[in-house]
């Protein structure tokens, strides 16, 4: 009988000290914005557990890490960013973990380093294949692999049918109209893709962010020569220079945000990506299909 104590003390023992791969502790894996959380959570499934440091709707450019960011972070083994410096302060982390740049490594080739690729269902389909390749380098079980790259499959299938699906909507917008004005250049890598014009008024035209009255003609001229019918914030409240532009230009100011730096709060990156296409869309005269859309976000939904 002490014997048989003793075995099964000595088992406990060893199975306490050399956890099975069902024990062992979950890979901690931090994500920066938005964009990039969604799509590793998506991506992970549980295999990892995935922290977000920029909420949905903070601006990234200007982000300042939290005392609880920074326990994240020390805390991980794996960091993702986006980098083409959307966040100067991320891209500055040192420590005990690997740092990828995870928007570099999927679009080496961005000759103006725009950050903001995912405006693009291609970009963010070359991002989830180096976070898959990311996170299959962590301490996962071979089943975890396994679901990690089914996952990954019905990613890129999503995002191919939300590329094929914004083509279709914006080809409803009389050709006069496909434009998008907006106050900064987020947007170049969404009207390249599908064949719009893109002004931006205050990179375009105001020197250093000032609005001077030569610059206040030039973008006056710009806007009323692309045809627009309405002018997209990217904020609420609107800013004064947007509205400044307005009464300048009779143009209106779209009635929906166009997200420029993430997701929108409580969507997810389809929902805030067929958001932005569908507010577009309307304002320049077009139709766009919500219900195919959510059918689209139901199917992001569904990856497991």
């Amino acid at each position: 009988m002490l014997r048989s104590t003793a075995l099964i003390a000595a088992g406990l023992a060893t199975g306490l000290a050399n956890p099975s791969p069902s024990q062992a502790a979950t890979p901690a894996v931090v994500a920066g914005d938005g964009v990039l959380c969604d799509l590793t959570r998506t991506l992970s499934g549980g295999a990892t557990d995935v922290r977000c440091l920029i909420p949905p709707g903070a601006d990234p450019h200007h982000f300042q890490l939290t005392p609880a960011n920074r326990r994240d972070i020390s805390n991980s083994e794996l960091v993702l960013i986006n980098g083409y410096n959307l966040n100067p302060s991320l891209s500055r982390l040192d420590g005990n973990f690997e740092l990828i740049a995870v928007g570099e490594r999927a679009v080496p080739n961005n000759p103006n380093k725009d950050p903001h690729l995912w405006h693009s269902p291609a970009n963010t389909g070359a991002m989830a294949n180096v976070v898959v390749d990311a996170l299959q380098q962590l301490p996962i079980n071979a089943e975890s692999k396994q679901a990690l790259k089914r996952r990954q499959q019905n990613v890129i299938a999503i995002l191919r049918d939300l590329d094929t699906w914004n083509r279709q909507q914006i080809s409803t917008i009389p050709a006069d109209h496909r434009v998008l004005v907006s106050e900064h250049m987020a947007f170049e890598f969404f009207t390249d893709r599908y064949g719009m014009r893109h002004v931006a008024m205050i990179d375009d035209y105001a020197t250093g962010g000032t609005l001077r009255p030569s610059s206040l003609r030039a973008i006056s001229n710009a806007v009323k020569a692309s045809k627009t019918k309405v002018l997209f914030p990217e904020q609420f409240p609107v800013s004064k220079t947007m509205k400044r532009i307005s009464r300048s230009t009779g143009k209106p100011i779209a009635k929906n945000l166009v997200f420029a730096d993430g997701t929108a709060p409580g969507k997810s990156l389809i929902e805030t990506a067929t958001s932005n296409t569908c507010t577009v869309v309307n304002a320049q005269g077009g139709s766009c299909d919500q219900a195919s859309a959510e059918r689209l976000q139901q199917r992001w939904s569904a990856v497991q």
